[in-house]
């Protein structure tokens, strides 16, 4: 699924074609995603104009100047994609239409966005602009981890006493919103902490490094466009290229990176979810101060 690098990406990619772009036409193609869409989806976005395009944790919203905002969830395999428009001397035509394009937005500048989901695991809804945050989706969000709300004694108050998994905690989007397992793992590699230590476990010297590295490397993975694993494209059609650097995530069996290291990047299973790590570099006991 994609995590916050990945929709920070795609809402990035939109913005120079929807935000303060009117839309002419909306089309619908099927009653439902993961959930049922809204009634009158169509009729309420066409004509609507795209006041702000923003992101909260892996959702992306569209803000309208009808007093409501669209939610948009990837989901799994959901794709948006763009057409129509002109970059450079170049014109992108709109493609011939898809068996999983179940949402399209015509807007005013001639472009189209498509929202292409072949196992229909992604959402949409319309609510309020005013209220957005009390969506049963967005309610229990914790803070933004590239904003000013997420800091040291922040992350050090709600991990006090916990005694559950690093990795858990960190994968909590009460705690952390937009965080997810690609990006967890390899924070928790360049931490040098295990993902099966304790959270009540760690230092307050390791707590507060954990924030700085945290934004460091969804700030990268913003850059180089997300990881592409399976499903994940940007709006231009391209992948991502985080997925080359990892250092931990997927790499069961490889050397471990780190120079001087023997040891073997270790996959276990936490929570249903793989955790990847070296055992040497993040061991399970914290090394005493």
């Amino acid at each position: 699924m994609p995590e916050l690098p990945e929709v920070e990406t795609v809402r990035r990619g939109l913005v120079p074609v929807m935000e303060h772009q009117r839309i002419t036409a909306a089309t619908v193609n099927r009653p439902d995603l993961r959930w049922p869409l809204p009634e009158r989806m169509a009729a309420r976005l066409t004509g609507a104009t795209v006041t702000a395009l923003r992101r909260r944790s892996k959702y992306i919203l569209a803000d309208l100047d009808t007093g409501e905002s669209l939610l948009i969830h990837l989901g799994m395999s959901g794709r948006i994609l763009i057409s129509g428009q002109s970059i450079g001397t170049f014109h992108h035509e709109h493609p011939a239409p898809q068996k999983h394009d179940h949402v399209l937005f015509d807007m005013g500048n001639g472009t189209r966005i498509t929202f292409n989901d072949a196992r229909r695991f992604g959402a949409m809804d319309l609510m309020p602009t005013a209220t957005a945050e009390t969506h049963a989706l967005l309610a229990r969000l914790g803070p933004e981890p590239l904003g000013n709300a997420f800091d040291e004694s922040y992350l050090a108050q709600r991990l006090h006493g916990r005694m559950t998994p690093i990795k858990s905690a960190l994968l909590d989007q009460s705690v952390i919103a937009g965080l997810g397992n690609i990006y967890v793992c390899e924070t928790l590699f360049r931490a040098r902490i295990s993902p099966l230590r304790l959270a009540a476990s760690l230092t307050s010297t390791e707590t507060a490094a954990l924030v700085p590295i945290i934004r460091d490397v969804l700030t990268e993975a913003i850059i180089a466009g997300g990881s592409s694993l399976r499903d994940f494209r940007q709006t231009d059609g391209e992948l991502g290229y985080f997925q080359h650097r990892f250092a931990v995530y997927d790499r069961a069996g490889d050397p471990c990176p780190t120079a001087g290291c023997t040891e073997t990047i270790l996959r276990t299973v936490q929570s249903g979810r793989s955790s990847f790590h070296c055992p040497a570099c993040q061991p399970v006991f914290a090394t005493p101060a």
